[in-house]
């Protein structure tokens, strides 16, 4: 669905970049020797589409949307007149490295202010919340905490035109398949009736609305909670929980479960243990010498659990690593998280925001 890791992180940071410090008065002093000046690096020229050859590539996607199942009415609706964005090509093409350290993320995506914000909305929406976590059987907490890492309570959808940028991508050619795929599901929800192809607003990449669904996502678990005739994930906090949490409950998620827990590790364990495809129950892991982040003892639990440790990017491009942790007991829904974006940075932000935000 959404988004990759590092293009999902690359993203938030560039939008928490802030003001460079004004620049300090310096008194007189004898002159200095001249500095030598390294020569700039050279720029890249901008992105440039040949026209003719992007209209060549639209004429055979075409049809193959056709071929799909895609009327010519609503391929002329949503394709006429489309134009590649430059600009999305050169974000595709230049992501940059990742060099933010696991905890000044967590400050950045677990803050107060955002807790507090959550249990604001939660107050305000709480028969609602109740409802739809009943109903899917999802805790509200997680619906919230989503909805918070992904749009910021809705506030960071992204304004690109959804069509347009999922057509630059698939016309770019170096994921072709994937985003002509998701360019014809795109056009599935516009001939559903969900939203109109102007109004079908996103980020760079393609991911929609409030939930930041994929639009492949969205055909699979968007819903019409309010009965309107049309999903919205754009203006409907209503539609934008159910969706958030029939994710959820589609991809397994077990009601009567938490996420997992931050834990302290004994330096004798195997890296053997390590990840998540190696599995004891949480009794298991105290017996192993695990404990909990604060020293004591975990409970006897039968629950099945993988040990996961963190590991933060060097602090420059080509550094030395820094050290790893923190560590991590994790449960299936902590899975189910990462089937929504498998970043660990992610899903364990997720678990602490709702840790944070805590129960009704």
């Amino acid at each position: 669905m959404r988004r990759a890791l590092w293009l999902a992180l690359s993203l938030f940071l560039a939008a928490c970049a802030s003001k460079p410090p004004p620049v300090e008065a310096v008194a007189p002093t004898a002159p200095a020797p001249e500095a030598v000046t390294a020569p700039a690096a050279p720029t890249e020229p901008p992105v440039t589409v040949d026209q003719s050859d992007f209209q060549r590539w639209l004429a055979g996607f075409r049809e193959s949307a056709l071929a799909a199942g895609i009327t010519r009415e609503t391929l002329d609706r949503s394709l006429g007149g489309i134009e590649p964005i430059p600009r999305v090509m050169e974000l595709d093409r230049k992501q940059p490295e990742f060099t933010t350290s696991y905890e000044t993320y967590l400050t950045n995506t677990v803050s107060q202010a955002r807790v507090d914000k959550a249990r604001q909305y939660r107050k305000d929406d709480a028969a609602l919340l109740k409802d739809i976590s009943r109903r899917y059987g999802v805790q509200s907490r997680f619906i919230l905490a989503l909805w918070a890492m992904e749009s910021s309570f809705g506030k960071g959808m992204g304004n690109y035109p959804v069509i347009n940028s999922l057509a630059t991508l698939a016309y770019d050619g170096r994921r072709r398949s994937y985003f002509e795929h998701e360019l014809i599901a795109a056009l599935r929800i516009v001939q559903g009736g969900d939203v109109a192809p102007d109004a079908m607003k996103g980020s760079w990449a393609g991911a929609m609305g409030q939930s930041q669904f994929m639009p492949s996502s969205f055909l699979k678990y968007a819903v019409d909670y309010e009965g309107t005739g049309r999903r919205d994930i754009w203006s409907s906090r209503a539609d934008v929980y159910a969706s958030i949490a029939n994710y959820l409950s589609r991809v397994g998620w077990h009601a009567d479960q938490n996420w997992g827990r931050a834990v302290h590790v004994p330096a004798k364990l195997s890296d053997a243990e390590f990840g998540l495809t190696q599995t004891h129950t949480v009794g298991e892991w105290a017996k192993l010498g695990v404990t909990d982040v604060s020293g004591k003892p975990l409970p006897s639990s039968k629950l099945s659990a993988s040990l996961i440790r963190i590991q933060s990017p060097p602090a420059q491009i080509g550094g030395p690593p820094r050290p790893p942790g923190p560590y991590f007991l994790v449960y299936d829904n902590f899975r189910t998280i990462m089937d929504w974006n498998k970043s660990f940075f992610f899903a364990t932000s997720v678990g602490q925001l709702a840790d944070r935000i805590g129960d009704e």
